[in-house]
């Protein structure tokens, strides 16, 4: 298992969480997140390491960026 953090720009609401979390889960190997709305930041649990460009992509289609 591995677990990587990202900080995540323009989340302002519970929507948000939602929509980010939904977007990360659906990378392969994916096996838990958490998004923090306060910190701004999702926590990514994964079967094995993951591209941090899979991330972003999943991040972008949930309309928000990785910073």
């Amino acid at each position: 298992m591995t677990t990587a953090q990202y900080t995540v720009q323009g989340m302002t609401c519970g929507h948000c969480v939602n929509a980010v979390d939904a977007e990360v889960r659906r990378i392969p190997g994916v096996t838990d997140v958490a998004v923090d709305l306060a910190s701004g930041t999702v926590t990514v649990t994964s079967d094995a390491p993951l591209a941090r460009e899979a991330v972003r992509e999943a991040v972008d289609e949930a309309g928000y960026e990785l910073a």
